[in-house]
């Protein structure tokens, strides 16, 4: 018997994406898209609305070691963190790979699944990584606060590297991208769905933090050995918008 193709509507997170996985496997529909309540439109397929059943996506959840290994679930939940387009598609094709064939199918780069997911999850540590060292944090009345524009969706990564560095500190990591933040209080964290956030005014004694660090990243530079390229290879400049050393001085200006 046929699977019947569908696209389902869900409300975009990872339990609802796992709730559709359910449903198909229950219902035999082979998902033809995967589309956020917001997003919604009109389609060539039967269309389904998928509410969120945290049952049905925890009976999912538990199934993935074992069916996919310690990898294929690493990759499945990494996976949906990505910009990789058509992502839901995409895992939706891995996750029933590794039903069929077992935890080792993720050493199966040559399935385009599999390939995938991979270089997507490849993308997603690599940015994650890059922006341990590329974030930049103001002290605004007693706050550490930072904002990042990252591709993929990188907080739930960044969270353990900085909640684990500033243990005792209140901080502030807002995503542009996706709209969301990472909030962090001496003991408790979450990450937060946030429309719009604005750093507001610096104080005189942040301004003189950042002339002073904008200061030293200027002196220490060689400038006989001055090689934009290879600035650009190390440093991207995709980052440097939300870089302290590369705010113009007269942002700060603007701010007093």
């Amino acid at each position: 018997m046929s699977w019947q193709q569908v696209c389902f509507d869900y409300d975009g997170s990872y339990p609802g994406f796992l709730t559709c996985v359910f449903e198909a496997y229950t219902h035999r529909e082979e998902p033809a898209d995967f589309t956020p309540f917001d997003q919604a439109c009109a389609s060539f397929y039967a269309q389904r609305s998928i509410e969120t059943d945290q049952a049905k996506a925890q009976r999912v959840y538990r199934s993935l070691e074992a069916k996919l290994g310690k990898t294929g679930k690493d990759w499945l939940l990494r996976g949906f963190l990505t910009c990789l387009p058509d992502r839901e598609l995409w895992l939706w094709r891995f996750l029933r790979l590794g039903y069929r064939q077992g935890p080792g199918f993720t050493r199966d780069l040559t399935n385009s699944a599999v390939n995938q997911i991979h270089k997507a999850v490849l993308a997603l540590n690599s940015e994650a990584h890059q922006f341990t060292g590329f974030v930049r944090f103001s002290q605004l009345e007693g706050v550490l606060v930072g904002t990042i524009t990252p591709k993929n969706r990188v907080l739930p990564l960044l969270r353990l590297h900085f909640c684990s560095r500033l243990p005792q500190e209140q901080f502030l990591l807002y995503d542009k991208t996706h709209r969301e933040a990472l909030v962090h209080t001496p003991g408790r964290w979450a990450i937060l769905p946030m429309e719009d956030f604005q750093m507001g005014q610096a104080g005189q004694e942040e301004l003189a933090y950042r002339k002073m660090w904008r200061t030293f990243y200027h002196t220490i530079a060689i400038e006989g050995r001055y090689n934009p390229k290879c600035r650009m290879t190390h440093m991207p400049k995709r980052y440097w918008g939300d870089m302290t050393e590369f705010a113009p001085p007269e942002q700060e200006a603007l701010a007093k």
